[in-house]
This record gives structure tokens, sequence and C-alpha cells, in this order.
């Protein structure tokens, strides 16, 4: 059977009649699942079963619990997920491009595609086609319970619109489906009962080549005095306008091939989901913008409006130098933190967050800061402590509100605001200088097999300036300080004694004789650790990055992680402590407690 589609819509349609759910960027496709047979088809009918092999194979390990409601067919999207709400399409490209077998299968062990089900069509001998929407997704609720498969999910669906385009626009989702909840699936387009908005990015460029084969416009800005390509597009515009463009470029333009080439001059604002290698992502024509001038069409504006800062925050400076050796601006640590704030903001939201603010970049003063000034604004949030408001930054726009008044560094403690108890362990293993980085990763390596002997599972991260980091998640309020103090005080014993030459827990820095120094004591009540993907002070832009243990060996770098490649890392790797809070709520502590 053909797929319902949803109809593009400018609003979101409300009231009690309607749900909501996220639109996710990924292949649409439908899983039929019968008796030893595992079928997942695109909307165009292209058979997708052997390019993911990793959810056939999940669902086949479980089938002999589901021999009940077999067979079952599911309609939904295949994503390789940034984040909850985030799919990151361009890799997906790449991965259904793939014939070779054994690419295949690297591919899915590397980054695995999800399967997000939304709709139910079959359960057992029940067709649903005629069921309404609700009543198929409670049925779909019921039935993904009871499957407990880490590459099948379900798209929840949301009662409240703006709740659910607030946590959209802050993941840079794709957009939304509004759909009705009586409404019964129809094949195709032939209905108003599915609505699509999308989560457009909206930026600035001019025209610099009309394609008279292909109808398109090349668009383009720039970068520096040179021209930066960024796109094509041929949507958007009402017939009489484009043709009259496209006939200006004719008749001015210098002609090249089947293009028609003029100076940078005409300048319009389009709309895309996203800019990935000058390609981009269903472009469409907002407005032509005959009062702007080409020569403000720059990159920065381009990647300024591409991380899609929030309104209520007004922007300044974005072009003054914050890391002089690179010369990177304040517009590309707010991009940045815009862009990484899904990732980031998980660590910080819950905490009394410390700051470095260097208003005039990292270069010049600097100072710490733990207390809300009084000239924040109301949406920033804050608890009272002796005669004082602590900053807790638990939201996109207090990030980007502190980002734009200079903070280049974001610290924690390791309790959250509500707890007494940490709900973390932290090694901070601090080498003299960047040139022993490598005593780092021997430590790390040493103390990782220690921590797995106590059946802790462990995460690492550069310190973004010359460590590692080795942060041990916990249940909450098992564990006290006391407690903790114990076992990284034996552990730093422990690997000290056994390397005297190498490692010390020793504080003065004038007689740890150039020796790793292992920083137990900082690990205690209301003292921090800088947070996962916060920037640091340094020359070089670096971030405390999250690692995959196995990146932890000879020729890492901390200075490979900056505030220009991270995002692209995290997009292409994943993040590598995705899965930190839960694996601290499942933390066993029988042989830690025993230890204790």
């Amino acid at each position: 059977m053909p797929v319902m589609k949803p109809i593009s819509s400018n609003d979101i349609p409300q009231g009690e009649n309607w749900l909501y759910e996220v639109k996710y960027d990924g292949f649409r496709c439908v899983i039929y699942w019968n008796q030893g047979e595992i079928k997942l088809v695109s909307k165009n009918n292209k058979d997708l079963t052997k390019g993911f092999p990793e959810i056939v194979e999940a669902l086949y390990a479980v089938e002999s619990e589901m021999t009940e409601v077999l067979p079952i067919t599911l309609d939904g999207e295949l994503v390789i997920l940034n984040n909850d709400y985030q799919g990151n399409f361009s890799a997906l490209q790449k991965r259904g491009r793939l014939k070779n077998k054994t690419a295949i299968l690297k591919a899915a062990e590397t980054r695995p595609a999800s399967f997000l089900a939304f709709d139910l069509w079959q359960q057992g001998k029940e067709f649903m086609e005629k069921v309404p929407y609700i009543e198929r997704k409670i049925a779909l609720e019921s039935l993904l319970a009871t499957i407990k498969v880490p590459q099948l999910r379900i798209v929840k669906a949301f009662e409240n619109p703006n709740k659910l385009w607030e946590i959209i626009f802050n993941y840079k989702g794709e957009g939304m489906i509004a759909k009705r909840k009586r409404s019964i699936y129809q094949p195709g387009k032939g209905h108003h009962d599915w609505l699509k908005i999308k989560n457009w990015r909206t930026f600035h460029g001019f025209l610099t080549t009309y394609d008279k084969k292909n109808n398109y416009f090349t668009v383009g800005v720039f970068n520096g005095e040179n021209i930066s390509t960024i796109g094509k597009c041929k949507h958007g515009l009402d017939k009489d306008t484009f043709s009259s463009i496209a006939q200006f470029f004719i008749k001015n333009g210098v002609e090249h091939g089947e293009g028609y080439e003029l100076p940078p001059a005409i300048c319009a604002s389009l709309h895309t989901l996203d800019l990935y290698k000058n390609e981009l992502r269903e472009p469409e024509f907002s407005t032509l913008l005959p009062n702007i001038s080409a020569a403000e069409c720059t990159q920065q504006k381009l990647e300024l409006d591409m991380a899609m800062l929030p309104q209520k925050v007004e922007l300044t400076n974005t072009e003054k130098i914050f890391w002089p050796s690179t010369g990177y601006t304040k517009g590309d640590l707010l991009v940045y933190i815009r862009e990484i704030a899904p990732y980031m903001l998980p660590f910080i939201k819950s905490k009394a967050l410390t700051i470095i603010r260097a208003p005039n970049g990292v270069s010049n003063e600097h100072f710490f800061q733990k207390h809300l000034p009084d000239y924040a604004p109301d949406f920033i949030n804050s608890i009272p402590y002796e005669n004082e408001k602590l900053i807790v930054c638990d939201s996109l726009d207090s990030l980007i509100w502190f980002a734009n008044h200079g903070a280049v560094e974001y610290h924690v403690p390791f309790q959250y605001i509500t707890q007494t108890h940490p709900h973390e362990i932290v090694f901070d293993l601090d080498p003299p200088d960047r040139k022993r980085f490598s005593l780092a990763i021997k430590a790390a390596n040493i103390i990782k097999p220690m921590l797995d002997e106590l059946e802790l599972t462990s995460f690492v991260k550069t310190s973004g300036n010359k460590g590692l980091q080795i942060h041990i998640p916990l249940p909450s309020n098992k564990l006290s300080y006391e407690d903790t103090a114990l076992i990284t005080q034996s552990i730093a014993w422990t690997v000290e004694t056994a390397y005297p030459n190498l490692f010390t827990t020793e504080r003065m820095k004038k007689k740890r004789n150039e020796r790793l120094y292992i920083d137990y004591v900082q690990h205690g009540k209301d003292k921090t650790i800088i947070t996962p993907y916060s920037p640091r002070r340094t020359e070089e832009a670096t971030v405390s990055t999250p690692l995959f243990w196995e990146e932890v060996k000879e020729g890492l770098e901390p200075t490979c992680f900056t505030v220009k490649n991270m995002v692209e890392r995290v997009q292409t790797l994943g993040c590598p402590f995705n899965d930190y809070f839960k694996a601290g709520e499942n933390q066993e502590l029988d042989k830690v407690l025993s230890f204790i």
C-alpha cells in the first residue's frame, strides 16, 4: 500500500482535534515483519532491507517473543540520529549509497541507524487503515513497549504544539507533523489530515548564475573578497518574477555553456532545511531583497543565520576577534554554542553554573562569575545563596545570552542543585604540559581497567587544555562525597605507587618533578569541573571533548578539537556521552560498596 504523505503548511493547526509529532530528516520506510521474514521498503517501493542489517538483525533477535502479534506492519522513518530530535540526512544519504556488504556492516557498527515508528498498519490479523489515528497510535505505543530493541523507537505524539515547536527549534529538527486524531490512513496526498510544517533556516545570498537548461540560479556569499558558492535554487518565486530575473541574466550576463553569469547584485532571502558542503536542502526563495547590497551577504552572516540563534537575545559585536591566533570571532563562539547546545545543556541545566567571561577575547581580561548579575533578563533562572543568586543555565536562550556576554568557559559542580550527593566521580589527569599529553593517555588506560574491575561504566574527555578527565556517572543519592573520596584516593594512590616516576598525587607543582598529577582532591562538594563540550580560553579555541575510549591512544592530541570542527565531529561520529545519564542510573555499585 502506498504511504500517506503529509501536506505542506506554513501554519500549525490548533485545537483539541490535533496531535503533533517531530518530523525527522530521513528515509520514509515501511517495515513488513512476518514470521521468518522482515522487509524494509521505501516510500518509492525500493527494498532497503540489505542496507540496514542492524535493524533487521535486532528485530530477528526478539522475534521468538513476538509470534503472537505477528505479522506487523510499521510506518516510520529510517534515521541516523544526531540527537533525540534531529536526524543526520547527509550521513543517511551516504549510507544509502553503499552496496558492498562489508562497507554496510562497518557503517552499521560505526553509526547505526534507527527506525522511528509513527504508525501501525497491521497487527496480527487486524488491518488498521480505517482505525482512527489516535487509536492506531495507542496500539503502536502498547506494541513497542513490549519490543525491547534500541534500534526501534516510537515517534511520540504531543498535545501542545508550542511546547513541541520549542523543542524542534532548540534541537534544530526538520519540522513538525500535525495529525488529526480521528483521521484514517489514506495513501498519497488526497486528504487534509496530516500537515507538515518545516523548521526553515532563513539566510541572505546573491545570485551569480542562471542555468538555462535546468532553470536553477546559483547562490553565493562573500567570504572576504572571494565569492563562495553555497548552492542552487529555483523554487519559491512567482512565475513572472522568476521569468524577469532569468531574462535579465540572459540579456546582461556573460554566457558560459548553458549558464549566464553576472557580478553580485541581485540579493534574495532564502529558506532551506540545511546546508552541507555547498548543497542546500530543499531550498526555496522567500523574497528578493532590492534594498540590501551584495556586500552584506557574507559567510559570517550566513553562518549566524543558519545557526538559528534565539531572537530573545540581541547579538552584539559578532565580528569581534575572540581567539587572535586563529581569527575566530565572537560570532564563531555564538554559532558553536548554538549548535552544540543540545549536547552541552544536559550537563549544565540542573546545576549551579560558573562561567569564565572574556568580553574582549581570550587574550584580554577575563574573570570568573558564579552569581547572576542584576542586569540579567528574566528568562535566566537562579537559586538563592548567601544573599546572592547562583546561575542556573537551563535553556538555549540562557546559554546564548551568556555567550553573547563573553562567556567562553562553563564549569559545573558534581551535584545537582536539588541534591547534596554527587551524581558523578571525575578523575582529572593533568600532565605538566601538552608535550607530555601521552602521560594522560597512559594514565587513562591504566585507570580504565581498574574501573572495569569494579564494574563501573566510565567515560573520558579531554580537559580542552592539556589533560584528560575520566567521568563515572552515579545513580542519584547513592554515594556521598566521603564515599567517592575513598574511591578516588585509593585508585589515585594505587596508580601512583605502581608508577612513581610517571604519576603523582602531590598538590604542589614544584614537587611534582615533571610527573602527571592525578587530581582526586578536586572531586569535592561545590568544587567544579569543565563541562563536556565547553570551549576553553586557549589560543587554539580548543574544546573539552568527549571521546570514545578506543580513541585514547598514541596520536591523540587535545588541540585537534576546536570550536570550528566539534559540531561536525559530533554529527559524523555521534556523541560519546550519549548514554551518560542512563549509564549512571544503571550503574552497578555492589563491588564499589564492598570496596568502600
